[in-house]
């Protein structure tokens, strides 16, 4: 059973502090191409979302891999102490 999402304004707001060298960094990006700050920041959003979770799903393989790895080198030490 899935809920019908309801869209209220504000509700997609959000509010965050960020130091005041991102700040400058967004709003010299915002001046060089001539757009809001809002603009940048939902750009840099939509950008970095796919790649965040391209990382996290890059991390969980490697540590899946480094286990198995971990799990057959301790059978192959059992083996030989066999």
């Amino acid at each position: 059973m899935t809920e019908e999402l309801k869209k209220l304004r504000g509700e997609h707001c959000l509010n965050i502090f960020v130091s005041f060298e991102i700040k400058q960094r967004i709003t010299e990006l915002a001046t060089r191409y001539d757009r809001t700050m809002a603009d940048i920041v939902r750009s840099l959003i939509r950008v970095g979302l796919p790649v965040m979770e391209g990382l996290s799903q890059a991390e969980e393989e490697m540590l899946n891999d480094y286990v198995r790895l971990f799990r057959r080198m301790r059978k192959m030490r059992d083996l030989k102490d066999v």
